[in-house]
């Protein structure tokens, strides 16, 4: 399972971003289920308004199983809230917060993003260890 933050989902559906090639060749390359979650969606979908023919290629994406949409519940939530404290100083903000709390959930630690600088940061709560996430398709990595 690979969590996807809302920069890569831009991309992909907005020709003219910068990263759009990228992750498109990521997105090829990829053979495990793709995930994001509501708050990701959301901003994803803020994002790409105004332009209505970007947000139906999201939808069609979506509807077509191209990345599967995890819900929260009020634990989630509040893990959220505590990790936006803990980070705060970066700030994190909601969407993030959903990511880490998800791969926490999930138990995954791979995320499509194109953050590097905050996801280098945070770390994924597993008992008293604290994970590193992998950043898939990052070229800049060995």
């Amino acid at each position: 399972m690979i969590l996807v933050d809302t920069g890569p989902l831009v991309a992909l559906f907005d020709a003219k971003d910068q990263g759009h090639a990228r992750c498109r060749r990521i997105l090829e390359s990829l053979g495990e289920q793709l995930v994001t979650t509501i708050p990701v969606l959301t901003e994803t979908l803020h994002l790409l308004l105004p332009a209505g023919h970007r947000v139906s290629g999201l939808v069609d994406f979506i509807q077509a199983g191209g990345v599967g949409v995890l819900t929260q519940d009020e634990q989630d939530v509040r893990r959220c809230f505590d990790l936006m404290n803990q980070y705060a100083d970066r700030p994190m903000d909601f969407a993030d917060a959903s990511i880490v709390a998800a791969a926490e959930r999930n138990r995954t630690d791979k995320v499509f993003t194109l953050d590097r600088r905050d996801f280098d940061a945070y770390r994924i709560r597993r008992g008293y260890h604290r994970i590193p996430f992998t950043i898939v398709g990052d070229e800049e990595r060995p």
